[in-house]
């Protein structure tokens, strides 16, 4: 009942409930700052992701490289199936080229590619 009684009184009293143009557009130019400064910082993450993963791939194959000199006596004939082979967890897009005395690894992540020849010390080299 008293429900009933409240309804009629809005009513009478015409009240009008909801937002202004004003405070919608406040609240449209708060959305915009907050995207200005959300979206580079999610662009910055993303290619250092990529750059990561890209060296994080070819740095993983690098054992399996070795292991493939010490069981042929030379690099040649290594090929990313031969790789898998030795270790399954390398990934699928590796680039291998390889001579009878070295080697290069090549893997790309959007646009960034990670490379390592080889044999020798060193990290991969990466370019983005």
């Amino acid at each position: 009942m008293m429900f009933l009684t409240k309804l009629q009184e809005r009513r009478l009293a015409k009240e009008q409930g909801g937002f202004t143009l004003i405070e919608l557009l406040v609240v449209l130019v708060i959305i915009g700052i907050l995207l200005a400064i959300a979206v580079p910082s999610y662009l910055g993450f993303k290619k250092r992701a990529e750059k990561q993963a890209s060296s994080a791939n070819v740095r993983s194959a690098i054992p399996a490289a070795e292991a493939y000199y010490s069981d042929h006596d030379n690099y040649s004939g290594m090929t990313l199936a031969e790789l898998k082979s030795i270790d399954q967890g390398i990934a699928t897009g590796l680039g291998v080229t390889a001579t009878a005395s070295g080697y290069t690894l090549t893997f790309t992540k959007g646009n960034c590619t990670a490379s390592y020849t080889g044999p020798g010390g060193g990290e991969p080299t990466n370019t983005c």
